[in-house]
């Protein structure tokens, strides 16, 4: 195996581990990427309720096996895995799509549970993904940007934070080294990130406890904290400086809470997934800029990037181009 090149503890990428037929491991490896990312879908996962929620040889989970695949391939490759736990069967919330949060946190909590007892190696636990937004967790509301949360309003949060509460005891239970990344916003959302922070309380008041705070600070502009504010309650890169004080006031009580920045991209053409562009030289430029401000700011755990390769015409956010070509941007991520 090839010595790792610009190897960082620091940067992320979500898989696939493979494309096609060809393991990305060596890619991901010249990348010099330290953490792989995936997702365990609870609904998927078990369809059907375990009789021993706890044991992750209860017949009825069937655990993905390119997520266990992976999983054994980033230990060889000593690449660190985080898992996101999210989803929740229709046994679980009442009957719902699978956005709907379970009817009961110790649920997904038991979960939670036998997903580390199955992977002992993953120390890194993601709960929920953009749960701010709907489509990706309910219930919730839309709220206009700024304003302040009726009961009503504040429900979707308020659940969110007893299942962030429930997961973060229950990993903490199989091991003490796991980490524990809960919030997970992104840049927008039906709920903005300063509303999601302000609102995430247990019934007794008090934050739910977590290990890092997760943000997808997906930009319209070039990273670079000395920027105005985004509009709107928004939180892009260059927001990040604003984002840590809210986590460290509202979640930490003060006590520092590093960002584990679990996914961004940069899209090179016009797409279906992102309202935004640049051209690939200016990729690469704000590759080199948010990596700047990575190595010079230790309150930020992790970078992750999203989408290895283009996949027109759903994204054109990849470091390699659909016939696997690097772009700059590619460079600018390996020495990143």
């Amino acid at each position: 195996m090839p010595a790792a090149a610009h190897f960082s503890a620091r940067k992320a990428i979500w898989g696939p581990d493979v494309h096609g037929k060809t393991s990305l491991w060596p890619t991901y490896r010249k990348l010099g990427i330290g953490i792989y990312e995936d997702a365990l879908d609870w609904s998927f996962v078990a369809t059907t309720r375990p009789s021993n929620p706890l044991n992750p040889h209860d017949p009825a989970y069937l655990w993905p096996a390119d997520v266990t695949q992976a999983v054994a391939e980033a230990r060889r490759y000593h690449i660190r895995v985080a898992l996101m736990l999210t989803r929740a069967p229709a046994w679980a919330n009442g009957g719902r799509p699978s956005q709907w949060a379970p009817l009961e946190a110790s649920q997904f909590a038991d979960f939670a549970i036998a997903a580390a007892r199955r992977y002992p190696s993953v120390h890194l636990w993601m709960i929920w993904g953009e749960p701010n937004r709907r489509g990706d967790f309910e219930p919730l509301a839309k709220v206009r940007p700024g304003a302040k949360l009726t009961p009503a309003q504040a429900r979707g949060p308020h659940i969110y934070a007893g299942l962030l509460n429930a997961a973060y005891h229950a990993l903490k239970s199989v091991s003490r080294k796991n980490l524990v990344i809960g919030g997970m916003t992104f840049t927008g959302g039906d709920i903005d990130t300063e509303q999601w922070i302000e609102n995430l309380v247990l019934p007794d008041g008090k934050p739910p406890p977590l290990d890092l705070y997760g943000h997808n600070p997906f930009s319209y502009r070039e990273p670079d904290l000395a920027n105005p504010p985004s509009p709107d309650g928004q939180a892009d890169f260059s927001d990040l400086g604003r984002l840590a004080r809210l986590v460290d006031r509202y979640l930490g009580r003060g006590r520092r809470i590093p960002l584990f920045l679990s996914e961004w991209t940069i899209p090179t053409r016009r797409d279906q997934e992102f309202p935004y562009w640049v051209g690939q030289a200016l990729q690469a430029k704000w590759i080199d800029a948010a990596f700047s401000i990575v190595h010079h700011w230790s309150q930020i755990y992790a970078l992750g990037w999203i989408h290895l390769y283009d996949d027109p015409p759903e994204t054109y956010g990849g470091l390699l181009n659909s016939r696997g070509m690097p772009k700059p941007g590619f460079y600018a991520f390996e020495h990143g």
